[in-house]
């Protein structure tokens, strides 16, 4: 049975547009920091990782840390397998990069300048009908939970 635990995360420099660095995170084990100045509106990073199924995503999505990102209404990319790197950068309610789907991949883009040093975040925007997963971040206008709040 296959893991979903990332033994020894790296940044893939074929998938890097900037310098980036793995170290220990405020916000959860593990971050990727900036070691460059990254304008606004960039090209980061591309998530990539093994391509599962929906049945495949459930299988692997009971374990307590997983590496999912779902790619569209069938496939689901699996970092712990064949990631960039991209699979450590930690949730945050006021995030630094924004996730844009184009053409079968995925991209995190900087919303504005992130400084040499500044942990890379996303909002990883889990969907409000899952079971609720606890923030860490300590943003300012944290919502409490990585879940999406009910509209």
């Amino acid at each position: 049975m296959a893991t979903s635990l990332v033994k020894s995360p790296s940044i893939d420099p074929r998938y890097a547009l900037f310098r980036m660095e793995i170290r220990t995170s405020r916000i959860h084990g593990r971050g990727v920091y900036a070691l460059e100045r990254i304008p606004a509106r960039r090209k980061v990073i591309e998530y990539t990782g093994e391509r599962i199924s929906r049945r495949e995503t459930k299988r692997r999505g009971q374990g307590s840390l997983t590496y999912l990102f779902t790619l569209d209404d069938y496939w689901t990319l699996d970092g712990a397998f064949g990631g960039s790197g991209a699979e450590i950068i930690n949730h945050s309610c006021e995030p630094n990069l924004t996730a844009c789907i184009m053409k079968g991949h995925i991209l995190y883009l900087s919303k504005r300048i992130i400084l040499p040093g500044e942990e890379l975040t996303v909002d990883y925007r889990f969907s409000d009908k899952i079971e609720s997963v606890r923030c860490c971040c300590n943003a300012h206008g944290c919502r409490g939970t990585i879940n999406l709040k009910e509209k």
